[in-house]
């Protein structure tokens, strides 16, 4: 294969230069995805007239179905990610090609099974959490058609965990913006004069996903060659999907159980009636900004990490970790001081209700200084991901976030069922998964080991050759 400028050595000069060139174009991506889900609410909120509040509402209430059902694959899409930076890492173009068209194929078999599936499930869900019966219907039809974009969905995020995996991401990120444009339109067009109300936002998302995913195709087909080199058909290699579903499946499913656990907070949030269902939602799609930093910290970790375990340099990953942390660390915390500053004012572009502004800022002061213990256990989590240490990081993070919310949700919040016990919930739960993280890095420090092992063996050597 021709070198591509494309496909990037991001080891290569600064570290810290390259780990905030890398991470913040994959935050500005993610917080771009977000303003898709915003835009819906936005405009349903503000173009709706008297079913502004319902219609947010029914949105906002999807929201986590939507999580749960998607983040198995996006999950498995880190698989994908640590396969293909490990192949770069070592100069393995061939490996390379095959795990690109092996993680789209799975990304379009996960969307189709989701598509199903979810349409079939997706009314039980929405009685078991408690959706009133004033937004039901609205929630329902909201779903379903979804449901229908999940394979576009799911194609967009491998597409772009592939195009991370050899060093890139700011194609995904140009793509991206592009379609963001097209989706705000649509929501405006759709709603505001058609007046398709929750139909009309999603399929400008469907739509909106459609054309970044073709966009990513096709550059991985003309610009990196990674989907038409003449190595074999276009199919899945069993070996590589088995490595690819290794990594990705365990944090996959630690991200569907955290969803889940999402689901059941969702559910305390919708007992407590529409103004803090309304309030819920604007405040998440504000809050996902600063998580989008702690995800892309995480994320860039992990590449980096793949990359130097594929090139054998161990001694860069220690230093790829502390910066990681670090930076990650000073984004989140500059990200939060900013939308505490303004929170009030971005809250109300989703709804002008005082009761609504006051509720959702509550829950936004919290949980945007949460996630300050957030970057601590995602950062851990993708430097392990990047050794192929998937399963740790799933199980620590599924008890110190999923099942104590779950607890507290069913036994904590009926004590006091107020919207203050909800949201406590969150920075105690983010803190204990942070702790949790940083015991198993000190007990489990896999390029410590790999370097007293490499020092062991060479030490080996020496002692049979008998050289000094």
């Amino acid at each position: 294969m021709q070198k591509s400028t494309f496909v990037k050595n991001i080891l290569d000069g600064s570290l810290s230069k390259n780990i905030l060139l890398f991470a913040l174009p994959l935050a500005f991506t993610g917080i771009l995805q977000q303003l898709f889900n915003a835009a819906d609410i936005a405009v349903v909120g503000q173009f709706t007239g008297e079913l502004g509040a319902q219609c947010m509402a029914a949105v906002g209430a999807c929201a986590p179905l939507i999580n749960l059902l998607v983040n198995l694959f996006i999950g498995i899409s880190l698989g994908s990610n640590v396969v293909i930076a490990n192949m770069t890492g070592n100069r393995n173009e061939k490996g390379s090609s095959r795990a690109a068209k092996t993680s789209v194929i799975i990304a379009l078999i996960g969307g189709f099974f989701i598509a199903i599936v979810g349409q079939l499930i997706t009314p039980a869900l929405m009685r078991w959490m408690s959706v009133p019966d004033e937004v039901f219907g609205l929630a329902m039809e909201y779903m379903r058609i979804y449901l229908i974009g999940m394979p576009v969905i799911l194609l967009y995020n491998f597409c772009a965990a592939i195009f991370r995996g050899i060093g890139n991401t700011r194609l995904p990120l140009l793509t991206l913006s592009f379609a963001g444009i097209v989706n705000v339109a649509l929501n405006l067009f759709l709603v505001a004069v058609l007046h398709l109300n929750v139909a009309g936002v999603a399929i400008a998302t469907i739509t909106s996903n459609a054309i970044s995913s073709v966009l990513l195709i096709y550059l991985l087909f003309k610009k990196t060659k990674l989907m038409s080199m003449d190595y074999g058909k276009f199919r899945i290699d069993p070996e590589l999907a088995k490595r690819i579903l290794k990594i990705g499946v365990p944090s996959g499913i630690q991200t569907s159980v955290f969803s889940i656990a999402n689901v059941v907070i969702q559910s305390g949030f919708n007992s407590l009636g529409t103004i803090v269902m309304a309030a819920s939602s604007a405040s998440i799609n504000l809050e996902l900004t600063t998580f989008n930093f702690v995800s892309a910290f995480g994320q860039t970790c992990t590449t980096f990490i793949g990359q130097a375990y594929g090139a054998h340099q161990i001694k860069k990953c220690k230093k790829i970790l502390k910066i990681c942390c670090m930076e990650g660390f000073g984004a989140v915390l500059i990200a939060a001081s900013l939308i505490v500053c303004f929170g009030k004012d971005m809250i109300a572009l989703f709804n002008s209700n005082p009761e609504v502004i006051e509720y959702g800022y509550y829950r936004l002061c919290i949980l945007v200084f949460s996630h300050l213990f957030s970057v601590q256990y995602e950062v851990i989590s993708g430097y392990l991901r990047g050794f192929g240490i998937s399963l740790l990081p799933a199980v620590l993070t599924t008890f110190g976030v999923c099942i104590l919310r779950i607890f507290w949700i069913l036994f904590i919040f009926p004590l006091k069922p107020t919207f203050e016990t909800i949201v406590m919930v969150f920075p105690i739960s983010l803190g204990s998964a942070a702790l949790m993280l940083v015991i198993a890095l000190i007990i489990k420090h896999p390029a410590t080991r790999i370097l007293q092992d490499d020092a062991f063996r060479q030490n080996q050597v020496i002692s049979q050759t008998g050289q000094i």
